[in-house]
C-alpha cells in the first residue's frame, strides 16, 4: 500500500486548478496553465507558465516537477530546466519553464497539462571533505563507459 501525505495547496490566482493525479494508478499528479490567455512557444522558445497555486510541501520531502511524457514526445515540449525541485521551504506560486524542442509553434491554453508533480523523500547529508573515496570495479570510467548493450 502506498504511503499518503498530506499537501497543501493555496490557489494564488482564483482561477487555478487544484492538481488531481489522471487515474487510479498515477504516480503523479498534473499541473495545469493558469492565466487568462493562450501562450505560444516558438520552436527552440522558452517561457515562464504560472500554475495559479503555491504549496507547503512536507518536511522530509521535495515536490518533483517532471514534463508529461505524451507533451515530450509527441510534441517535444519539455521542461526548460530537465526537472524542477521544490523545497519545503519554498511558499510562491509553482511556475513551469516549458521550452519548445519541437518542429512547429505550440500554444498552451488556459487549465491544459503542463506538466506533473509528486513528492519524493528527501535526506540531509552530512559532506565530509576526503582524499580517499574509496575504489570500485569501474572506477573513474565516465559517460558511456559501460556500452549500450
Amino acid at each position: 500500500m502506498v504511503e499518503r501525505k498530506k499537501l497543501l495547496i493555496k490557489k494564488v490566482n482564483p482561477n487555478a486548478i487544484i492538481p488531481e493525479y489522471a487515474t487510479a494508478g498515477a504516480a503523479a499528479v498534473d499541473l495545469r496553465y493558469c492565466g487568462e490567455k493562450s501562450i505560444t512557444l516558438a520552436v527552440g522558445e522558452i517561457k515562464s507558465i504560472p500554475t495559479g497555486i503555491a504549496v507547503a510541501v512536507p518536511e522530509g520531502t521535495a515536490a518533483v516537477v517532471c514534463a508529461r511524457s505524451g507533451l515530450a514526445f509527441k510534441r517535444g515540449i519539455t521542461l526548460a530546466n530537465g526537472i524542477g525541485i521544490i523545497d519545503p521551504d519554498y511558499r510562491g506560486e509553482i511556475f513551469v519553464g516549458l521550452k519548445n524542442h519541437g518542429s512547429a509553434l505550440f500554444t498552451v491554453h488556459p487549465g491544459d497539462r503542463i506538466a506533473q508533480m509528486l513528492l519524493v523523500p528527501i535526506y540531509a547529508i552530512d559532506l565530509i571533505e576526503t582524499d580517499d573515496i574509496g575504489e570500485t570495479e569501474r572506477g573513474e570510467r565516465g559517460f558511456g563507459s559501460t556500452g549500450l548493450k
